[in-house]
């Protein structure tokens, strides 16, 4: 079988959403958004392609630790990648056993699934079982627009891809922003879930300003939230019980969680009513499969997390297909590198996602992709915010 020649880090920069995005102005300021790949490729010429999520904050440090890990692959066999991620969580596990590394950790699985797979001629959801469905529902995610014309725009987007929920995102003083989407997309025919973007704050919001904000908006409006997604701060994953007793609104998140045991344990601990496993993050594709079981076992689901470039995408869209997924998370701000890695663009008829037919994800790497999305340096995602930047409120009035 085809042995491991070389391993590479790859990191790209493409501008992202439009100058006006939330997202753009407090976290990216550059207008660019980094993507981290790793490249390997057999000793038959086959190249596989893996993505971490790491490299979006810390590039350099993706690089880095990509090249720190690479030599442990080579000259093994690509069919044998149970046995080289053990050795590659070994490697790491002892300064990393959670964080950056499992990024790193992640996007060498997925190369290697990619590869085998392409070598096998087969999709990668192949490796896991095989597809469990020929297409699964998405929701269109996004929701960061500062002015009711620009989200008008986004409900657009959902309309012409017939995609009926709407994820957007808000935190507890954004009452009116919550109700303007809620009203606008329920008139259209698409319901809506809210980010509450709390996986990241310490300090975070407390289980009464969740409580407070829906009510508040529930009060306001006659549709009805859908799920809040990351309600609480990292540091208080205890509390997410109490709040799905206090709330009649899903629960779910779980996307920066790095080892698939973390995840399943808040799996049977009954935190989220849904949990959002990202390959690109957990360590790879098969711990996200680990995450799948876990929820069959427990009566939960998982929704798989996609915020990153096509790779990290399509890698989570067919583990997903494998594992009996039922909604896919669909990211609508416009970034190149989610489009112009595909070998052939997605088959997306009436709000779903076909399953991809392709050898391998179905994402190439070449030469011109990589001249013209050279990395830059100041695409590098801030996680420090600058609340005066958010619009007030007035506008959803």
């Amino acid at each position: 079988m085809p042995k491991i020649e070389r391993v590479r880090p790859v990191l790209l920069s493409a501008r992202y959403a439009y100058p006006e995005y939330l997202e753009v102005q407090v976290n990216l300021k550059s207008g660019y958004r980094t993507c981290g790949l790793v490249e390997i490729t057999l000793d038959d010429g086959t190249s596989g392609i893996g993505e971490g999520y790491l490299a979006v904050f810390a590039p350099a440090v993706f690089a880095e630790i990509v090249n720190l890990v690479g030599p442990y692959m080579l000259g093994r066999e690509v069919t044998d990648i149970s046995a080289i991620y053990r050795d590659l969580c070994a490697v790491t596990g002892y300064w990393s056993l959670q964080g950056a590394a499992r990024h790193v950790v992640s996007a060498c699985e997925i190369a290697m699934v990619d590869a085998k797979s392409k070598h096998l001629g087969v999709p990668a959801y192949s490796l896991f079982g095989g597809k469990s469905a020929d297409s699964i529902l998405l929701y269109g995610s996004g929701g960061d627009s500062a002015t009711p014309q620009e989200m008008s725009a986004e409900l657009d987007l959902l309309e012409s891809l017939g995609i009926s929920l709407f994820k957007i995102r808000a935190q507890n003083f954004e009452v009116a922003k919550t109700v303007w989407c809620l009203d606008e997309a329920g008139k259209r025919g698409i319901r809506v879930g809210v980010d509450m973007c709390q996986n990241l704050a310490n300090p975070a919001q407390t289980v009464s300003d969740v409580i407070r904000y829906v009510e508040e908006v529930h009060s306001a409006t006659s549709e009805r939230i859908v799920f809040l997604e990351e309600a609480l701060g990292p540091m208080d994953t205890d509390s997410y019980g109490f709040l799905r007793g206090r709330v009649n609104v899903k629960i779910c998140g779980g996307e920066i969680v790095t080892t698939g045991s973390e995840l399943c344990r808040r799996v049977e601990d009954g935190v989220y009513d849904f949990v959002q496993p990202d390959a690109t993050v957990i360590g790879g594709m098969c711990q996200v499969a680990d995450v799948f079981s876990c929820c069959r076992h427990h009566g939960s689901e998982a929704v798989v997390h996609c915020w990153g470039g096509a790779v990290g995408m399509m890698a989570n869209y067919h583990i997903a297909f494998a594992q009996g997924g039922r909604l896919l998370e669909y990211p609508m701000p416009d970034y190149p590198l989610r489009r112009d890695l595909l070998a052939s663009p997605p088959h997306i008829e009436e709000g779903a996602l076909h399953a991809p037919t392709g050898h391998g994800l179905g994402v190439l790497l070449t030469p011109e992709i990589e001249t013209q999305y050279a990395f830059r340096e100041d695409a590098v995602y801030t996680c420090l915010e600058d609340m005066e930047l958010l619009p007030d409120e007035s506008v959803w009035h």
